[in-house]
């Protein structure tokens, strides 16, 4: 079988769809030819075949998220995306994969899907974007299979779009790579540390984490990211928090290490996001968890976290003690498990192979 993904920020940055696409081609790879089409350079040998496309990429433009023009699929780095699938697009069709993955959204699905149409290729997205207009998109684009994160997703893409095949086959972890045991990152926070890794941007409220660590008392605060608030969110930890905050940018390739130094995890982001890889990878390296209380991450977390409505300052305060304060044992590795990268590669693969039959 020979498999395409397309995502531009591959070997550019590291976030979950990064992450999705670099762990879902190494697995596939081993039984299958698998191309990924990026504009960065790999990060390491990787299994697959990379097929860099070189982006001249502008990263003082700010996120259009919420004008018209990013509705509408024509701000900068909507833009941006489509040059990259267009110059893609001429070896996708001349290589004639079997399977192409777009990433990217925008314009990406709907040139691939035509792409894939022209020579009897399937198309098959992964609702990374989240329940919204993105995945709106996705789904009128008529991929061949929408790969939904969560039991909720996968009902809302069969309302958005009945006339698509919907799975439901959720991101993972390499339960490998983040375990409790091994090397720690040396910060100059005391401990016990609440660790919190996501973008500084609006959606992931970052914010309301450091107002209710600064509730509980002697507490620290480590924050690892980077993103358009990243000044305004450095300047409220260490108005609220002082020498008990840090925020730090890490390669993801360091980031086993950040985990294990902590004591517990939280992460308050917008309701609307697909799955977020970093509460698995907190969970895979032995963290309960604290997040937002709503069915994705109730489904992700189970019984190895807490759930809360992080709006509420003392709720979330009271939230992060008493998941400092219970025993966990390896409830949240046992969790973690379920979302093994092995195990997801082999449903894709899976998937795949019933769309080809």
């Amino acid at each position: 079988m020979k498999i395409a993904f397309l995502n531009i920020y591959n070997g550019v940055i590291d976030r979950g769809a990064e992450t999705f696409v670099k762990e879902l081609a190494s697995r596939l790879s081993q039984s299958h030819e698998v191309s990924v089409f990026q504009a960065g350079e790999p990060l390491a040998k990787e299994q697959y075949k990379v097929e860099k496309i070189p982006m001249k990429i502008d990263w003082s433009y700010k996120s259009g998220a919420g004008t018209l023009l990013s509705v509408l699929f024509l701000d900068y780095w909507n833009r941006l995306v489509f040059y990259f699938s267009i110059k893609a697009l001429p070896k996708i069709v001349k290589e004639k994969f079997d399977v192409v993955v777009p990433v990217n959204g925008g314009w990406m699905p709907a040139l691939i899907r035509l792409a894939t149409l022209l020579y009897g290729g399937k198309m098959v997205i992964s609702g990374q974007a989240g329940m919204g207009w993105d995945e709106r998109n996705n789904l009128w684009s008529f991929p061949n299979a929408f790969v939904a994160l969560s039991t909720r997703a996968k009902l809302w893409a069969k309302k958005a779009n009945p006339f698509v095949k919907v799975e439901y086959i959720p991101n993972g972890v390499d339960t490998k790579k983040f375990t409790p045991a091994g090397e720690k990152l040396k910060i100059n926070l005391e401990k016990p540390i609440v660790l919190c890794v996501g973008a500084s941007t609006k959606s992931k409220r970052i914010d309301l984490a450091i107002k209710a660590v600064a509730e509980m008392g002697n507490v620290s605060l480590l924050v690892v990211g980077d993103g358009d608030l990243r000044d305004e969110i450095k300047s409220l930890g260490k108005k609220l928090l002082g020498d008990r905050f840090e925020l730090i940018k890490m390669p993801y390739k360091d980031m086993p290490k950040v985990y294990r130094t902590a004591d517990i995890f939280t992460i308050p982001s917008e309701s609307y996001y697909a799955f977020e890889n970093v509460i698995v990878e907190a969970m895979a390296s032995g963290l309960p968890v604290v997040v937002n209380k709503d069915d994705i991450r109730r489904e992700i977390v189970g019984r190895a976290g807490v759930l809360v409505d992080p709006i509420n300052t003392d709720a979330y305060a009271i939230a992060l003690e008493n998941a400092m304060r219970l025993k966990w044992g390896k409830r949240p590795q046992n969790q973690a498990k379920k979302f093994d990268w092995d195990k997801i590669a082999k449903e894709y693969e899976k998937l795949f192979q019933q769309l080809l039959e």
